[in-house]
């Protein structure tokens, strides 16, 4: 009778320790991805620039109204221009994201998967890391003239320098033990590259891909200023001649905006293609 009786004390005292409020403990992940937050920022920009346009805080001479800008930008749309700039400038961009994609994966798999790659390559590639890249148009407009095609190979070379570097990082960084279980399983050099490289390089791979598309821009906007006769960074280059404030923010916002973009579309497939790890930004 008093086991009985002890026994179910106990288990009354359980469902009264189990009935308490349980504190909740706070979490240390930043939350739920909230909707369109990219744009918030840039959105906080756009208000601010309005307001002070509209109290004429900002000399309209130097940094036009935002509506303004629009206009501008609707009548060099409606007559061609824009239009025409625009195509010019992803053509290029295009081209020489391209190259420096192919070269950039390539080196970094030669480099990280054999020794002497690593010998060969990875030197020099740091090499012309150290080297500021602008600074070699004097040298790549005698040797490739004055046209598109040394455009095209300063953008290659903007583009396949981050993407080598974050590319051969992560293949340097993939544990060994992983190499070791593979040499266990028998897998063979093809599979070991499909099962454990590709996966292990991604993440690197796509840090460098964010860094190159970005790149592909910033270089465009400065080669677009040496004997081009259309494109955007043409486009800003003549409206400077003229004082024509509102043309290059034009330039500027079509700029700012292809970058939002194509960093937002790399995001994006890379969440998809990634979408087996869990980080906090999941």
């Amino acid at each position: 009778m008093t086991a009985m009786t002890t026994t179910t004390l106990d288990t009354a005292a359980v469902v009264v320790a189990d009935e308490r409020p349980r504190t909740r403990r706070r979490g240390l992940a930043p939350g739920k991805r909230l909707p369109a937050a990219r744009l918030a920022g840039p959105l906080l920009v756009l208000a601010l620039w309005a307001a002070a346009s509209a109290a004429e805080a900002l000399d309209p001479a130097a940094v036009p109204a935002p509506w303004t800008v629009v206009e501008t930008g609707a009548h060099l749309w409606t007559d061609g221009t824009l239009i025409t700039d625009i195509l010019t400038s992803l053509q290029r961009a295009a081209s020489g994201f391209a190259i420096g994609l192919t070269a950039g994966v390539v080196l970094a798999l030669a480099s990280g998967l054999t020794r002497t790659g690593e010998a060969l390559i990875d030197g020099t590639v740091n090499l012309n890391r150290a080297i500021p890249t602008l600074g070699l148009i004097p040298l790549f407009i005698l040797w490739l003239g004055i046209g598109e095609t040394f455009k095209i190979a300063i953008i290659a070379i903007v583009v396949y320098i981050p993407i080598y570097l974050n590319t051969h990082a992560a293949l340097s960084g993939i544990d060994h033990r992983f190499v070791e279980l593979a040499e266990v399983q028998g897998l063979s050099k093809a599979r070991f590259i499909r099962e454990i490289v590709v996966p292990g390089a991604l993440p690197g791979f796509f840090v460098g891909l964010r860094l190159g598309v970005t790149g592909s821009w910033l270089g465009l906007v400065v080669l677009e200023q040496i004997n081009a006769t259309s494109g955007l960074g043409y486009m800003m280059f003549q409206a400077t001649n003229y004082g024509q404030s509102d043309v290059i923010l034009v330039g500027l916002v079509v700029y700012g905006v292809f970058g939002l973009v194509s960093d937002s579309a790399v995001r994006l497939i890379e969440r998809r293609v990634l979408s087996w790890r869990r980080t906090l930004s999941s």
